[in-house]
């Protein structure tokens, strides 16, 4: 007896230390229970009755696997009467007059041995084996007189096939041991005694109701925990940097809002970049084709127009200011505006004899007198009396 209690000492010391080195999220009470059925043969453990007394045997298990090393359950096993059986070690000479010859029910704890030594891999495995200790009442039914009972002791190993997460097939060797002694008062010591003991081999299948219900979780050791803390604040710090940031860049934006609001309100001077005379009798409009600089026919009377006007006035001159419409690129549009310009005066020059000293040329870029689009693109030729 003392062995056994140093053994399963030193398995559930170990079963700890091992339990300790992982993370194991802790399910809760409802999860992880199981119950199962078994059958199979029970015979005293003696050479001489073993094969006479054989028979067979039924069983309930439930159980609750409370590590993933570890569980706890009770369990009720019920040799059959035979009307083969006559004599037994742990029972009277005459059959029993009910349908079971012994019975036993007691607790048990059972060891998973692979995820003791092995560590749990954090799912079921398809093959393990359990060693198992259990304790209980035992009990023999006698045909003529009275029912004996024991206190029982029960080890054994469990090779468990599992099928899934939820359905276990068991082949299970054991051994109960009678720790009541005999029915004399000079056999009541308790000791294991294979004299006192029967053989049972059962086999069995088992549901686990809620499947494997333990999970691997990552453990997390103090530095690491100390790191991450440390990469928060100094995350912390960036925030709140960046929360000062954006109240200056608002208080530098609800500046700026103030100062457009007051030019706003400040009275509009408008900007006279080109500034024509419009008066009919010195202002002459040469209108040009878009991306063209030249005279088309139906503008040929305006430029008679102006070499009369210099003709009969010989003391006035003539300012002609090209200008190009916003359509196509800038540059072209100041080339072109040049032309225009140097058109008309070439036309003057040429057609009408305008001396070149009466006419000023110049282009004027992108011209937005106008709210028509098409009428800036002109060349506008300011006509100018001297008093010479």
């Amino acid at each position: 007896m003392k062995k056994v209690i140093l053994t399963a000492a030193l398995a559930l010391g170990t079963m700890s230390v091992m339990s300790a080195q992982q993370a194991i999220e802790t399910p809760s009470f409802g999860d992880n229970w199981s119950a199962g059925i078994k059958g199979g043969l029970t015979s005293p453990f003696t050479k001489s009755h073993f094969f006479k007394n054989l028979r067979p045997m039924v069983g309930l298990e439930l159980s609750k696997r409370l590590t993933p090393s570890f569980r706890l359950g009770a369990e009720g096993l019920f040799g059959i009467n035979t009307s083969g059986i006559r004599k037994s070690v742990l029972a009277s000479d005459t059959p029993s007059k009910t349908a079971f010859d012994n019975s036993y029910i007691g607790a048990f704890g059972a060891v998973d041995l692979f995820n003791l030594f092995g560590g749990y891999p954090g799912y079921t495995r398809p093959f393990n084996i359990e060693a198992q200790l259990g304790a209980g009442w035992g009990h023999d039914f006698i045909a003529h007189g009275n029912d004996y009972d024991y206190f029982a002791t029960k080890t054994g190993l469990n090779f468990n096939f599992n099928v899934s997460d939820y359905v276990t097939i068991s082949l299970s060797p054991s051994v109960l041991w009678n720790m009541s002694g005999g029915k004399q008062p000079q056999n009541t010591t308790a000791s294991y005694n294979r004299r006192r003991a029967n053989l049972n081999l059962t086999a069995g299948v088992s549901y686990n109701f809620g499947g494997n219900g333990f999970e691997v979780v990552q453990p997390y050791n103090q530095a690491e925990i100390d790191a991450l803390n440390g990469q928060i604040n100094e995350l912390r710090g960036v925030v709140d940097a960046q929360a000062a940031e954006n109240a200056g860049l608002a208080a530098t934006a609800a500046d700026l809002a103030q100062q457009v609001e007051q030019l706003q309100n400040q009275p509009k001077e408008v900007q006279v970049v080109n500034k024509v005379t419009n008066n009919l009798e010195s202002v002459r409009y040469v209108f040009f084709r878009i991306g063209s600089s030249a005279i088309g026919a139906d503008q040929q009377p305006n430029i008679e127009m102006i070499a009369a006007y210099l003709n009969n006035h010989p003391g006035s001159k003539v300012i002609i200011k090209g200008y190009a419409s916003k359509d196509g690129p800038e540059e072209l549009n100041i080339r072109l505006a040049n032309a225009r310009a140097n058109s008309v005066k070439d036309a003057l020059m040429k057609r009408y004899k305008i001396p070149a000293s009466r006419i000023q040329a110049e282009g004027c870029g992108i011209g937005e007198m106008f709210e028509e689009e098409s009428w800036n693109r002109v060349a506008i030729c300011i006509l100018e009396q001297t008093n010479k």
